[in-house]
């Protein structure tokens, strides 16, 4: 049995290590690692202000979510990926996405999940009703946008496939919103998202209706916008406002 010296000990390491792995995470996301640098533990348990053990556990954390890589003689490197890496991984969510809307609207999905749903379109609607769009709407379109997709996973009614779904968005770029920001400058930025809303609306009603076929083709669709947004952020002359993209070679 656990001691309670033990238990006390053990919480406030675990809280560190996630502290130290969010920091991290947006460290390189950033732009403050370079793609390609190697990893210095000492001067992270400076910057950082936790120990080594917490960093540590970290690092193996960020390698396991694809941002960090292990070097062959001990320690870890920022990772790089090419065009094509984030372009598969936002294909193979457009699939999965594809197939949690088809699994929902043949199995059926409960009233109350269908209200979350439309309620998380409407909070959508809202921000996209104004003429202009300014960096906190952008934020919160995003934290919508993530909700209505994790809700679709939900609905498909399979814990398998929300395991799937929730590993791929995982990837580096990979998450349903992994480049909106890259739009909040942008003069088509608002027209996008009113697409991107489009398709969300019109899955909701595929699922609602039964029409499974007709719901997984609009959400292999829907991955296309992400595609596009890769396209123009890799070929945006300003990177910096978002510097993540730096992580991206052709």
């Amino acid at each position: 049995m656990m001691s309670p010296m033990s238990m006390t000990d053990e919480h406030p390491t675990h809280s560190q290590a996630v502290k130290a792995q969010l920091r991290l995470r947006e460290l390189i996301l950033a732009g403050e690692l370079a793609a390609g640098s190697r990893i210095a533990e000492l001067a992270l348990v400076d910057k950082l202000g936790v120990s080594r053990t917490p960093i540590r556990t970290a690092l193996m954390k960020l390698e396991q979510e694809g941002l960090l890589e292990a070097l062959s003689h001990g320690g870890f490197a920022v990772r790089t990926f090419t065009e094509r890496d984030v372009s598969d991984a936002i294909e193979l969510r457009g699939t999965l996405e594809g197939l949690a809307a088809r699994f929902a609207a043949e199995r059926g999905v409960a009233p109350e999940a269908l209200a979350q749903a439309r309620a998380c379109l409407d909070g959508i609607d809202q921000f996209l009703g104004n003429g202009s769009l300014n960096d906190q709407a952008f934020s919160a379109y995003v934290s919508h946008n993530e909700r209505f997709h994790a809700l679709l996973a939900e609905m498909s009614g399979s814990a398998l496939l929300q395991r799937e779904l929730e590993r791929v968005i995982g990837l580096p770029f990979a998450s349903p919103s992994g480049f909106v920001i890259s739009q909040a400058n942008s003069a088509q930025a608002r027209d996008m998202l009113v697409i991107a809303q489009d398709q969300h609306q019109q899955v909701l009603l595929a699922i609602e209706q039964g029409e499974g076929a007709r719901a997984e083709a609009i959400m292999r669709e829907h991955s296309r916008l992400a595609q596009r947004n890769l396209n123009q952020a890799m070929r945006s002359p300003d990177l910096n406002h978002m510097p993540s993209v730096r992580l991206i070679h052709k």
